[in-house]
């Protein structure tokens, strides 16, 4: 993944792993397990993230300057300190929003296809 140098649109498509990331940290600070945790449960279990996949990802997320490691740390007496925390940059919530756009337009697309139905 190349640094973000201009339009975020500029690194879509983004591949699952790398979206389901950056959702997982549009909720807020997480670290690594906490991710992985999220990623199941907003899937229904659909996506199972295991540690290889989901710190490949962090790192080349970090090398493109998408999230960043946060330096706040919760009460070493409720956390492990070994943990590390992960956060969006600008520019990360910036590409994970314009994915979402481009989602939901492959959405409309089947929809008017009548693939899928508009919820109830």
């Amino acid at each position: 993944m190349a640094k973000p140098e201009t339009d975020p649109e500029s690194l879509l498509p983004l591949t699952p792993a790398v979206f389901h990331v950056l959702l997982a940290l549009a909720g807020g600070e997480r670290h690594g397990y906490a991710i992985m945790q999220e990623v199941a449960e907003s899937t229904d279990g659909q996506v199972k993230m295991g540690p290889g996949t989901l710190y490949g990802t962090v790192k080349r997320l970090l090398e493109a300057q998408l999230i960043e490691e946060s330096d706040e740390r919760p009460d070493p007496h409720l956390d492990d300190d070994r943990r590390r925390y992960y956060r969006l940059t600008g520019v990360g919530e910036q590409v994970v929003k314009a994915e979402a756009r481009r989602y939901a337009e492959i959405v409309e697309i089947a929809r008017g296809k009548k693939l899928i139905r508009k919820p109830a």
